[in-house]
């Protein structure tokens, strides 16, 4: 049996924290996990708290998000098999470069898009294999506005320019290859290198 670290970020009398928790347990009966879980109430944390008090229940492993607000089994399972298996493409792809398209190539094919996806853990969804998309929560508009500027400096340095939707204390993000109308690897890279500075933002807030 597979152990795997979840950090749960939850506050007493939260009936979808209740929720969410039993669901995670009864898929990792069912598919041979074991959950070494680790609660946090955030109402007892202050930095917990402030990142989180808009979208408990909030679940991570191995200090990635899997989910919030309700358990999200697809998301979830991608991330522990990931966790589990070693599997370090995920962090290879945010070291890449993204590579210029001028057109003339075609765009991934389905197999593909699901062997890069899988790399990238849980979050994002391929939209009818034409482009990536993730929504991001912050706790007020100033978190939303400072996480679209370092996406902007990082696709300024990359090249590579995401679509941004940005409103109170969420960011839209949409990714895809305009020269191909599709997506590229250089779309996974980008999505990676979006990733990292969510865990950056982390970081931060923690040291």
């Amino acid at each position: 049996m597979r152990t795997i670290g979840v950090t749960f970020y939850t506050r007493p009398g939260c009936h979808l924290c209740d929720d969410a928790k039993e669901s995670m347990h009864v898929w990792a009966e069912q598919n041979g996990f074991s959950i070494d879980l680790h609660e946090v109430n955030i109402d007892s944390d202050d930095a917990a708290h402030e990142r989180y008090w808009l979208h408990i229940p909030v679940g991570t492993i191995d200090g990635r998000e899997a989910f919030r607000h309700r358990f999200d089994a697809v998301a979830f399972a991608r991330l522990a098999t990931l966790v589990t298996t070693g599997d370090a493409t995920m962090s290879e792809l945010a070291n890449r470069k993204c590579v210029p398209c001028r057109g003339g190539v075609p765009p991934l094919d389905a197999k593909a898009i699901v062997t890069l996806l899988d790399a990238l853990g849980g979050g994002w969804k391929a939209e009818r294999e034409h482009h990536l998309s993730r929504e991001f929560l912050f706790a007020d508009f100033a978190g939303a506005l400072a996480f679209v500027n370092r996406i902007g400096a990082v696709a300024e340095e990359e090249g590579h320019h995401p679509d941004l939707e940005l409103g109170w204390g969420r960011v839209a993000v949409k990714i895809f290859t305009h020269a191909v109308d599709g997506l590229t690897e250089s779309d996974f890279v980008l999505a990676a290198k979006v990733d990292r500075l969510v865990d950056q933002g982390r970081e931060g807030s923690e040291s």
